[in-house]
């Protein structure tokens, strides 16, 4: 009945606000419009919570087992955002909603951010806190960052945040806070501004932990002063699978151990999600917030996730992995207890946001996000009407790919994806392709033949078109029925190829090592050490030298750690 229900729904979208003709140019456009909210008086004060591979299933709105009343209540009231897009991995989302740009425009468009890597969010982009402070915002981060910290330039708090209270990895334990990276490569990782938050750590539940300290900084800060932005990105529900018992005892039905700790994971982050509103309320904001969420990517299914009836999963191109749980909470919508089905995307908030807080953007940014608080508050049509999912020149290389396939515009080796109005586009390898009911979650791996429609890459395509809109599912490939829209799309996709930046994607740095560091992850590149020379060296020889090593790999390998990582 769900699956009808999407089905039905996403195929009546207009073209007014999918854009079939949309082939113009790809530089984003930030509309004019006045802001409705008086800047001198009535600034919103914003929180964006941002949870951690939640599947498009996996909220009670969308059909799941998993119980979710209070983030189904703020969804029935506010603007669900059923054409809502993120990345498929961990930094790649954070990264464009800190910045608003494409990740082909920040370097960071091959996999995540590790933590021994010399890398994180290049400093030159100015991020999302910093443009709220120019505002005049209080700017507050809780939970986990993932956009680097190899040198103390990288920290949330150098990166536009007051504050900043969490996790600076992509997972860890939830209760000890301990990550290890590989065999004698392990820390602690809980921070409060830039040093270990020691003397703050009971060996709390970090979802718990989390929603106390936010709603600390809502009880400290005096909302009629001064507008707050509060970033609150939770671990939750992020593998390790670990969850306080009493949130077990309501999924004693789900026979996969697996699928029934995450229920609990969720059901966890709902009741935090319920706190948080109601600490919003009794402290004088709930009257002029707005409330943003959303999930970083896609369920992960061996992690217990689902994004039925949506195909692929996290870590992939496929809708699976870019798909997201999306919604607007707040009273100040014009509109309430809608659904949009105008087409955004993560890279949206960036201008929206700005914009909502009586902030100046300027054209020098080169954004590839829109202003959509119209279509979001009032049901206008969406000012964006294509996505670049991402373009990777050094993920794996599809056996069969080549530039006759993208009829001599494009490389179809490469792995891509593009959506114009309602066509989506992929190119080289999109990652894991089976379509995974709930019901057949068990104890084997993926690997298993759900359907027998798993896609083998040793001799498959490289090349699919697919109509989203009539097909959300993606099971019927138009690549051959529409040859002249899969060119007019190769074509798009090229020009896009021809603004990315180089790839920035370190090797292992040694000096990482948290036991060099008293056991903490945390910065270790020395300032000094950060010339002009060793940047130039560093972008200059990123790609090559990355390039050689990942051919040396086995496909397995790569595949795994895509998956089990972000």
């Amino acid at each position: 009945m769900f699956a009808l229900e999407v089905l039905t729904t996403l195929s009546m979208l207009s073209c007014a606000v999918c854009g079939y003709s949309s082939w113009g140019n790809i530089n984003a456009k930030l509309p004019n419009h006045v802001n409705e909210l008086d800047k001198s008086s009535s600034q919103p004060h914003i929180i964006f919570i941002m949870v951690d591979d939640q599947g498009f299933r996996d909220v009670g709105y969308h059909g799941s087992e998993i119980k979710t009343p209070a983030i189904d209540r703020l969804a029935a009231t506010g603007v669900k955002l059923e054409n809502y897009y993120v990345q498929p991995l961990c930094s790649p989302s954070r990264s464009q909603l800190m910045t608003g740009r494409y990740q082909i425009h920040t370097g960071l468009q091959h996999s995540i951010i590790r933590p021994t890597q010399p890398n994180c969010l290049p400093l030159e982009n100015i991020t999302l806190p910093q443009k709220m402070k120019e505002a005049g915002y209080a700017t507050h981060m809780v939970g986990k960052w993932h956009l680097g910290f190899y040198k103390r330039g990288c920290m949330p708090t150098q990166r536009g945040f007051d504050t900043f209270f969490g996790s600076l990895l992509g997972s860890g334990d939830y209760y000890r806070h301990y990550k290890c990276d590989g065999p004698g490569m392990c820390g602690y990782d809980l921070h409060e501004g830039e040093e270990a938050a020691w003397e703050q750590d009971r060996g709390d539940y970090s979802t718990l932990m989390y929603t106390q300290k936010a709603v600390q900084i809502l009880a400290s800060h005096n909302p009629r002063q001064r507008p707050l932005f509060l970033y609150l990105a939770f671990q939750a529900v992020h593998s390790p699978l670990q969850v306080p018992a009493r949130y077990l005892e309501r999924y004693k039905s789900i026979p996969n151990l697996h699928r029934r700790k995450y229920a609990a994971m969720v059901s966890c982050l709902d009741e935090a999600v319920h706190n948080l509103t109601m600490a919003l309320k009794r402290y004088g904001y709930y009257h002029n917030t707005v409330i943003v969420y959303s999930s970083d990517n896609g369920g992960q299914p061996m992690a217990g996730g689902s994004n039925w009836p949506l195909r692929g999963s996290k870590g992939t191109l496929w809708e699976g992995g870019i798909r997201a749980v999306g919604f607007v909470h707040s009273p100040l919508l014009m509109k309430k207890g809608v659904r949009c089905q105008g087409l955004m995307h993560i890279t949206d908030w960036y201008p929206t946001l700005v914009t909502l807080a009586g902030g100046s953007l300027g054209e020098e940014q080169s954004l590839d996000g829109y202003d959509v608080w119209e279509t979001i508050s009032e049901g206008r049509p969406s000012p964006r009407h294509d996505i670049l999912h991402n373009i990777d020149p050094i993920y794996m290389r599809a056996k069969n790919g080549s530039w006759k396939a993208g009829y001599g515009l494009w490389n179809t080796e490469v792995q891509a994806a593009l959506r114009v109005g309602h066509w989506k586009l992929l190119t080289g390898v999109p990652g894991y392709g089976d379509w995974v009911p709930p019901q057949t979650f068990s104890t084997t791996l993926l690997a298993k033949h759900w359907h027998s429609e798993r896609v083998r890459w040793d001799r498959g395509q490289s090349l699919w078109l697919f109509n989203i809109s009539a097909d959300p599912y993606e099971r019927v490939d138009l690549s051959l029925r529409y040859p002249h829209v899969v060119k007019k799309m190769l074509m798009r996709l090229g020009r896009y190829g021809r603004t990315a930046v180089p790839v920035r994607y370190p090797a292992k740095d040694y000096r990482s090592n948290p036991q060099y560091n008293g056991g903490v992850w945390g910065p270790w590149y020395k300032e000094e050490e950060d010339d002009d020379d060793d940047d130039d060296d560093m972008e200059n020889n990123l790609f090559d030298n990355h390039l050689g090593q990942t051919r040396r790999k086995g496909k397995m390998q790569r595949k795994s750690k895509l998956w089990r990582k972000g």
